[in-house]
């Protein structure tokens, strides 16, 4: 496992949209040969998808040929709905770019068969040849996508209730309304984001420096979901200065000795 420190968040941001565009670049998408990127939703992907975005303005990169799958949805909102993460992606990264309509998967949080749909999801994922990089964000307790402590860790897309710290946390999309958010979402599991060829986890902030411990420097656990990436065959952890705030000396010393 990789783990990547860097200064701020404007510096994971850019770090990190160098190293997608790289990797599509290299890997020279075509119709017949997409390439498949995973995403996630929430405020620390932003800088990314704004450093993306730069890139395809200054026509360095194209997104023709990518294909995406977000890692989640809530349950009960419609796409048009402010809070929904079809609306975000379209808002903050989709229409700033040239991907296609059709090379855009989100979970239907609207979906009359929820378990149909999560079953559909992972069917097209496959049908894709699977995702070559899978980016996601951390929660304070550890959580990626809506993979919450204690989910299993082999789990695949399905629905979730999400717990209450996750809804207190998301409470401030919701003008701080509790009672707003959606108890429940559609989400990849970790499974699902395992079998990604790449794995990139963003963390930014003293808030999630005990969760970028446990991912380190203590053993797997479901408690801590982030923490299977260390089981990962090409995971990295990008994260900046604030974020290692509870690692070792030796531990922080170390990573960004053999990073130079």
């Amino acid at each position: 496992m990789r783990i990547i420190i860097k200064p701020d968040y404007d510096s994971v941001s850019l770090w990190t949209a160098d190293y997608i565009a790289d990797k599509i670049k290299a890997f020279a998408p075509t119709e017949e040969k997409p390439f498949v990127l995973g995403l996630p939703t929430g405020s620390t992907p932003l800088g990314v998808y704004a450093e993306l975005i730069k890139k395809y303005q200054r026509g360095e990169i194209s997104f023709t040929n990518v294909i995406t799958f977000n890692m989640d949805e809530y349950v009960g909102l419609d796409d048009n709905h402010p809070q929904s993460y079809h609306y975000f992606m379209h808002e903050n990264f989709f229409k700033h770019i040239n991907i296609k309509q059709e090379n855009i998967h989100i979970l239907n949080g609207m979906a009359g068969d929820v378990e149909k749909e999560c079953e559909n999801y992972e069917r097209a994922i496959n049908a894709c040849g699977g995702i070559n990089l899978f980016l996601g964000g951390l929660g304070e307790d550890g959580h990626i996508a809506f993979n919450e402590p204690f989910s299993s860790l082999t789990s695949r897309t399905r629905i979730k209730t999400l717990t209450s710290d996750t809804i207190r946390a998301n409470s401030r999309f919701f003008d701080n309304d509790i009672s707003q958010v959606p108890a429940t979402a559609l989400t990849v599991g970790i499974g699902t984001i395992m079998d990604a060829q790449e794995v990139i986890i963003l963390a930014t902030g003293t808030k999630k420096a005990k969760a970028v411990r446990h991912a380190i420097e203590e053993s797997v656990t479901h408690k801590w979901p982030v923490s299977v990436l260390q089981n990962h065959r090409k995971g990295i952890i990008v994260c900046d200065t604030d974020a290692t705030h509870d690692l070792e000396e030796e531990t922080v010393n170390y990573f960004k000795d053999i990073e130079k």
